[in-house]
């Protein structure tokens, strides 16, 4: 049997005749190949892509406490770390929430917190890292930056199976960056802008992936809500209208972009008076102990010895349960 009729039976709904015959235009992702994206397949994207996202009802189960957002979250800011460690693609990342969130739609765990979450944590991002990257990281060493427990590789495969069947083995999604690049191209017909504004959009997009309030969007309106705010950086564009997104491609929705886009403006916002409240605080924090540490200079030595060792007592806790949370749970 030829070597190529072998490894066609592992290709899933793939043509393997484009396999091996080096045309890899499908799924470059160099910038230049949105050029060649044709409309009627961006339209055929938006009508798909309420099978790759959770249920209607799911953002109310949040709203309603009967999932955890605040686990959730969690469980992404520690999948956006490891992608950052080890330099994996964005769309690892949002794989990897995108399967999270359609398993917890489906499938509810015994509980919305601790070990059980952070073991579906890692096998989606272990089966996004496999669909996505060329190098993929061994199950033991994919579990850093701050994992709290430390699963077993066999354990871990047993999570994948359950999570690729309860997502019917669906896993090449449907995501924003399947419109960035087209919808970057609606906004700057020129193409000057074009590589800023995919990026920029990237950035806003995985900035706000932790947010449960976006889970009411589909991946469309994030991505053309996300190229609107990116094209607030550039003056030539920062003018457009978010309402006249809906023109880009049949099937958008006005009020769900232009929804989104509000809410990431708000975020960014929001974001920002963080930002600079820390930056005003700091200043006078620091004013505030130099005058502590004024007023305590008459007290005795032994005190201060005491205050001084309990202070190291508490951050020696503190560093041994970060450097120890794989064996202390």
């Amino acid at each position: 049997m030829p070597y190529s009729d072998c490894l066609s039976d592992l290709l899933c709904g793939e043509d393997s005749s484009d396999i091996f015959s080096g045309d890899s235009r499908g799924c470059s992702s160099d910038l230049e190949s949105h050029d060649f994206v044709e409309e009627s397949s961006i339209a055929s994207f938006i009508e798909d892509e309420r099978n790759f996202v959770p249920g209607f009802d799911y953002l109310s189960r949040f709203q309603s406490q009967s999932l955890d957002a605040s686990a959730r979250e969690e469980s992404v800011a520690w999948i956006l770390k490891v992608q950052a460690y080890y330099g994996f693609q964005p769309l690892t990342a949002y794989l990897s929430v995108n399967y999270l969130d359609r398993f917890l739609y489906s499938r509810r765990l015994q509980r919305t917190d601790g070990w059980p979450l952070q073991l579906l944590s890692v096998a989606c991002l272990s089966l996004a890292a496999k669909m996505e990257e060329p190098l993929v990281p061994s199950l033991l060493d994919l579990q850093v930056e701050g994992a709290k427990y430390i699963f077993e590789p066999r354990t871990i495969r047993r999570m994948e199976l359950l999570v690729l069947t309860v997502l019917d083995w669906r896993l090449r999604s449907i995501t924003p960056f399947s419109f960035t690049g087209f919808f970057a191209c609606k906004l700057d017909p020129t193409g000057a802008y074009i590589g800023f504004l995919i990026s920029r959009a990237t950035e806003i997009i995985l900035s706000n992936i932790k947010e449960a309030s976006f889970l009411e969007y589909w991946p469309s309106s994030i991505a053309a809500a996300a190229i609107l705010c990116a094209a607030n950086d550039i003056p030539n564009l920062s003018l457009v209208n978010p309402e006249h997104a809906e023109s880009w491609c049949d099937g958008l929705s006005k009020d769900k972009i232009t929804s989104c886009y509000r809410l990431m403006q708000d975020l960014a916002l929001l974001d920002n008076s963080r930002r600079k409240s820390t930056k005003v605080l700091l200043p006078q924090l620091r004013v505030t102990i130099r005058a502590r540490m004024r007023s305590s200079g008459s007290d005795s030595s032994s005190s201060s010895s005491s205050s001084s060792y309990n202070k190291r007592r508490k951050l020696n806790n503190c560093l041994w349960v970060d450097d120890d949370k794989g064996n202390s749970e």
